[in-house]
């Protein structure tokens, strides 16, 4: 007779491609959980991975189990937690963790919304992650999706980058703005004066590779570590950068920017985090639905 917990651990190895980084989510051994997928593959007379040194991957049969049972098994896990979500407790504090950026932009709007005292610490994503893992925030809003065992994502929406400039700043002619003026728009943003988020240019490489298929050749006049300050630079003539279009949206100074060739935009996509032991927890499903709209 086959055991549900052996249809668990499959689909726990199906997802990290791996018995240890399965065994880690599911807090049991790494013994425990092999065991459990021979005693399936036992039972289905018939290989579910292939079993190689740096990951698993899973067979036609594998795959087609995975089909079958992973809707069946999250509906029932979903079950027996909504069953228990009465008498879990609530935190007393929520710590949250976020970009300075997005958390003024979308989360202290509607602070009021989470029926929940809240604690929040800023940092860029990787600094993020770090406080999660070590159990210092209990929810994280990021822009990049690590695959780190018994941490879950979901998908909030993405932010479109665009290139800004201050609005007195003349554009040459010359460069009509369509994609055949490659170089030549390439060459003046390089002459350009630009205000960075970080000396290692993220975002910015991300358009070069995106649009210009290099790495950008230039220096940043201006480093300052906040989208709002970096803004508010431009507005006082201080160079050209990326700035997320929902800041701009919000922006009580927008006659003294502009956004300049339109079609070089750069998209993120926005994630809210958390661990998956906390995941039916009251006040973070309350601030995930907020946020979603829900």
């Amino acid at each position: 007779m086959i055991d549900f917990e052996w249809y668990r651990s499959f689909i726990y190895i199906y997802k990290y491609n791996s018995v240890s980084e399965a065994a880690k989510a599911r807090m049991m051994t790494q013994p425990a959980m092999s065991q459990h997928l021979a005693y399936l593959e036992a039972e289905t007379g018939e290989a579910l991975f292939i079993r190689t040194a740096r990951k698993m991957i899973p067979t036609e049969r594998g795959k087609a189990l995975y089909s079958q049972l992973a809707p069946l098994i999250e509906s029932l896990e979903g079950a027996s937690l909504g069953i228990k979500s009465v008498s879990l407790p609530t935190l007393s504090i929520l710590r949250i963790g976020s970009a300075i950026e997005y958390y003024t932009e979308h989360i202290l709007p509607k602070l009021s919304d989470y029926n929940t005292s809240t604690v929040t610490h800023f940092g860029t994503a990787d600094q993020l992650l770090e406080l999660l893992k070590e159990d210092k925030v209990d929810i994280i809003f990021t822009s990049q999706k690590f695959q780190t065992p018994g941490i879950e994502y979901t998908k909030l929406g993405d932010e479109q980058f665009v290139i800004v400039a201050p609005q007195a700043m003349e554009i040459p002619e010359s460069l009509d703005g369509s994609e055949r003026d490659g170089d030549r728009r390439e060459q003046w943003l390089l002459s350009c004066p630009w205000i960075s988020y970080g000396l290692d240019l993220p975002i910015i490489r991300r358009l070069w590779r995106e649009h210009f298929k290099k790495r950008p050749l230039l220096k940043p006049t201006h480093v300052i570590p906040n989208l709002h300050l970096i803004l508010r630079a431009i507005e006082n003539g201080a160079g050209v950068s990326l700035i997320p279009t929902y800041i701009l949206e919000n922006s009580m100074n927008k006659a003294k920017v502009k956004i300049i060739f339109e079609d070089l935009r750069v998209k993120n996509e926005l994630y809210i985090a958390y661990k998956s032991k906390h995941k039916h927890l009251p006040d973070i499903n309350r601030i995930r639905a907020v946020l979603l709209g829900g």
